[in-house]
């Protein structure tokens, strides 16, 4: 429908269901405004025209932290903080997309074909790319205009890059592909968009779980036809919000920290004539400790050993996933979190301790919620960033107060697993 149509079919409430299908009861309203206003957007911008709403969530790792790397296994759940865009079908062959807060992206479909390092870490790239991997797979691509505005905050751990990705390929695949192609082949596309036009060596966690929703159980062992499953869980019938609380740490100079991590894992591996952990056991680790000392040092050891014991936690929290076992689950969640500070190391950087944002969130949160319930970890790279929790719904309020008057007003983000992925909403 046109977008004066569009702007008061959604201000006379007619979409209100859908929107609490994705966001929840008590997000309905800001959403309803959120949703008028890029459409009023869109127009100010593209002028009237047939247009069309789409959505991508965002992401949590809820288990498998730093496994992807190494062929490991993850879990991990869409949310309802999403990227939304206005779009309208063209037969220009030109991509363009006005992100609220952003210059305008214009990419012509049929010119930018090759990656080009000149653009590696620009948003057009990532466009781009995601153009040519429809025309790689077979599919469609083709023009069209977009408005898109995010609530996936920046340096969360929430993959707001990997979102806007996935709505590139959503938009293309229901305007060109009838809505055909698989949201798990669009994930895969756009990994290979942000790996070969952007420039950036990423795992397939992120844009899976961004396009598939709900809980998502991945095992990467064979990276280029991983195991998918979508394990349909409701944390909300539960009585459960997630919580993700964003400690406001500095990401500067972490580079390394991160790079670390993986590099240690991969020497163990080498270690062995072999590339990557999944390649090994445990035993294997055990049995030539000595050796190992010596050549990688103990943390690469340590590291190595959460690897192993976190793909095994990740079995078994999506097996409690699917019998609805929520304690069982949470049991897992806090043997994870543990392992990430006692072995993967990843809490706090050694170039500064005087900041230890995430530890202190974590000991803040333990004050708070233990014996009642609830679980909590560290939550995506670490280092610096976010923590994530499991906590009752009867609790949240008391525990935002608590963490925000730490951290700052508004650092404790109160979310939902969003059962959808990529879709088209209208």
């Amino acid at each position: 429908m046109i977008t004066t149509e569009l702007l008061k079919y959604v201000k006379e409430g007619k979409l209100d269901a859908k929107l609490l299908s994705i966001y929840g009861e008590e997000n309905v309203e800001s959403q309803r405004a959120r949703y008028c206003e890029a459409i009023s957007d869109f127009a100010s911008v593209y002028g009237e025209r047939d247009a069309f709403i789409f959505s991508v969530p965002g992401r949590s790792e809820i288990s498998g932290n730093h496994t992807d790397h190494n062929h490991g296994k993850v879990l991990a759940g869409s949310i309802n903080l999403d990227i939304i865009a206005i779009a309208s079908k063209t037969d220009d062959g030109v991509i363009k997309i006005k992100s609220k807060g952003f210059p305008e992206d214009v990419i012509d479909t049929n010119s930018y074909t090759s990656p080009d390092e000149n653009d590696f870490f620009k948003s057009g790239a990532l466009i781009a790319g995601m153009a040519k991997a429809f025309e790689n797979g077979g599919y469609v691509k083709g023009g069209y205009v977009a408005y898109t505005t995010s609530n996936v905050f920046k340096g969360s751990g929430l993959s707001s890059s990997a979102a806007f990705e996935v709505m590139v390929g959503n938009i293309l695949n229901y305007f060109y592909n009838d809505g055909k192609v698989e949201n798990t082949e669009i994930a895969k596309m756009a990994q290979y968009s942000e790996n070969v036009f952007f420039g950036k060596p990423c795992g397939l966690m992120d844009q899976m779980a961004c396009a598939v929703g709900g809980f998502v159980y991945i095992d990467f062992e064979d990276t280029k036809n991983p195991v998918i499953e979508k394990i349909p869980f409701d944390l909300s019938a539960k009585g459960y919000a997630l919580c993700i609380v964003n400690t406001g740490g500095n990401h500067a100079d972490l580079n390394e920290d991160y790079a670390s991590v993986p590099q240690e894992m991969k020497s163990v591996a080498k270690h062995f004539g072999k590339e990557y952990l999944r390649q090994l056991s445990k035993q294997d680790v055990l049995s030539d400790i000595q050796a190992l000392r010596e050549e990688v040092g103990d943390r690469a050891i340590l590291r190595a050993i959460h690897f192993f014991n976190e793909n095994a936690r990740v079995e078994k929290q999506a097996e409690a996933l699917k019998n609805e076992d929520t304690p069982k689950f949470f049991d897992f969640v806090k043997r994870s979190g543990r392992s990430s500070f006692m072995y993967l190391q990843n809490v706090f950087t050694t170039k500064n301790v005087r900041e230890q944002g995430l530890s202190l969130a974590l000991a803040i949160t333990d004050s708070v919620l233990s014996g009642k319930g609830a679980a909590h970890r560290v939550h995506g790279g670490g280092f610096a960033g976010t923590i994530q929790a499991f906590v009752p719904f009867s609790l949240v309020e008391e525990y935002r107060s608590v963490i925000d008057s730490a951290f700052g007003s508004g650092a404790c983000h109160v979310l939902r697993i969003r059962p959808d992925g990529a879709i088209k909403v209208l």
